[in-house]
């Protein structure tokens, strides 16, 4: 009876652990700095990013906080020396709210699992399950995003 009972301890530690494991995972993702997105802040009308920050060619997502709806962006620098900006979204898959991640040189829906070049996102690649375009400005060494253009891609989030 006793043995039965250590094992049976043992077990509900070990799930005990995991449980305080995941909570803390969670946690952390939820902290600045941790997870996929990094929040961004309008000053003026508008959100900036230095391109000093973005232009490593990896994928860097934020998110925008408008009226109680988290806004996903990202910014990415092609082979073609550009920055291409876009919603962490696209016109057919949004409604899973999965995005897309960085595989290379592509952009991979997390929903569908179709990839798409990074030096082809833009305005003219827009529609379908391409990830769906967001006007940038890029000058003095920085990315700038109007707020009302951030608003227009709400109806993705």
């Amino acid at each position: 009876m006793v043995q039965s009972s250590k094992k049976g301890f043992k077990a509900l530690l070990l799930v005990a652990i995991a449980l305080v494991a995941m909570a803390s995972v969670a946690f952390a993702f939820n902290l600045p700095g941790m997870g996929k997105y990094e929040k961004v802040k309008p000053a003026a009308g508008s959100v900036t990013i230095p391109v000093a920050k973005v232009s490593d060619g990896k994928a860097h997502f934020y998110k925008f906080a408008d009226a109680g709806k988290e806004i996903n962006f990202f910014i990415v620098k092609g082979s073609d020396g550009q920055l291409h900006v876009a919603f962490d979204a696209c016109d057919v898959c949004y409604r899973e709210k999965k995005g897309y991640e960085q595989q290379g040189d592509k952009m991979n829906c997390l929903n569908c699992n179709q990839k798409f070049a990074i030096n082809r996102i833009g305005a003219a690649s827009g529609g379908g399950c391409n990830p769906s375009y967001l006007a940038a400005k890029v000058d003095g060494g920085k990315v700038t995003i109007s707020v009302n253009d951030l608003k227009a891609g709400a109806r993705f989030f």
